[in-house]
């Protein structure tokens, strides 16, 4: 079951976003975004790299 957390409407939603550019600033949104951005595409690559290894290890398990 989804959390009540993510029944959000359009107003909490704005008043989310404005506190956000209130506590960290214009300038630093697009630097906290970059960020964001970089750790999970670092996140789905190391995912990635797991179920890899995984179907490697049953592939050679396969093979035996």
């Amino acid at each position: 079951m989804i959390p009540c957390i993510f029944h959000l409407g359009t107003g909490e939603i704005i008043v989310i976003l404005v506190v956000v550019l209130l506590l960290f600033g214009a300038k630093r949104i697009p630097e906290l975004a970059r960020g964001i951005g970089r750790g999970i595409r670092s996140f789905r690559q190391g995912l990635n790299e797991v179920e890899d290894e995984i179907n490697k290890s049953d592939k050679k398990e396969d093979k035996n």
